[in-house]
């Protein structure tokens, strides 16, 4: 009997965990990775730099493209009087979630959300500088965009549509919307921490498609879940973008929560993964 114990003992420490998190994780034995140092809170070299404004070009175009397409299949769906006939919520989501995994492929890594940009600059990933740099040009991408839809479809059924604008649901109260937004930006930004994590990116550096896809697959969860509640923000560009160009005060109502409330989903998350799963301030 004391036998089978302790074969049971050794068994059980036989294989080591593979991907430990928290403290576990700071072992330098066999480390094949390196952590990237802080990003300063200024850069000013940035500015004199053309991989800033080239980066800060893609961000651009990688929004509008963003709200080009969700817009216009968000369009689709509310101008048909049957679901039936349409992609309905699902193709919605599939359309938000499938161009993003798209557009983080193709700009390696873009980020196409301010509340990512924050999220990341408060993991001191990116200065500053570089934050409102690339939040300005996503929400100028998302204007666009949106702009583009209108401009398709005419002012007149553009304004009766809504202009997918963001909204919180008859049925739903304002802190039900703004706790819709915090959890599902967390979920999205907490995934983007993951899929980017240095230690992960060194493992699986021979498949290039792990990062966009479980990020691509977050955003279209979240909007299965909450297009009920809120029309699913989780990105302020994108809520901007709609609310601007459709500029009526149903878009404007409710509007302060697709700011807030992603803002705060993903400070959360940028603490969650930084604190608890990597334990950056006590390494």
């Amino acid at each position: 009997m004391e036998g089978k114990e302790e074969d049971v003992r050794l068994g059980a420490n036989k294989f080591a965990e593979r991907q430990p998190i928290g403290t576990a994780a700071q072992t330098q034995d066999g480390k094949d990775y390196v952590e990237p140092p802080p990003a300063p809170l200024f850069e000013p070299g940035e500015l004199k730099s053309w991989s800033f404004y080239r980066a800060g070009i893609a961000e651009f175009i990688a929004t509008f493209l963003f709200l080009y397409i969700s817009v216009l299949t968000v369009m689709g769906v509310v101008k048909s009087n049957t679901k039936c006939s349409t992609v309905g919520i699902q193709g919605i989501a599939w359309a938000f979630g499938g161009m993003i995994f798209v557009l983080v492929y193709c700009t390696a890594g873009g980020h196409i959300n301010p509340a990512v940009t924050l999220g990341l600059f408060l993991a001191r990933k990116l200065s500053l500088t570089r934050a409102l740099f690339y939040m300005v040009m996503q929400c100028l991408g998302a204007i666009c965009g949106a702009g583009v839809v209108k401009g398709f479809m005419g002012a007149g059924q553009y304004g009766r549509l809504a202009g997918g604008a963001n909204v919180v649901a008859h049925g739903y109260t304002k802190g039900d919307g703004l706790g819709a937004e915090i959890i599902g930006t967390f979920v999205l930004v907490y995934t983007v921490f993951s899929a980017t994590d240095a230690k992960r990116s060194a493992r699986d550096s021979h498949v290039p498609i792990l990062a966009p896809l479980p990020i691509g697959f977050a955003v279209f969860l979240v909007h299965l879940a909450t297009i009920p509640i809120t029309g699913t923000g989780i990105n302020p560009a994108r809520s901007l973008g709609a609310a601007i160009i459709y500029n009526k005060d149903r878009g404007w109502d409710d509007h302060w929560i697709f700011w807030v409330g992603p803002f705060v989903g993903a400070g959360l998350a940028a603490l969650y993964h930084q604190v608890v799963i990597r334990a950056i301030p006590f390494k």
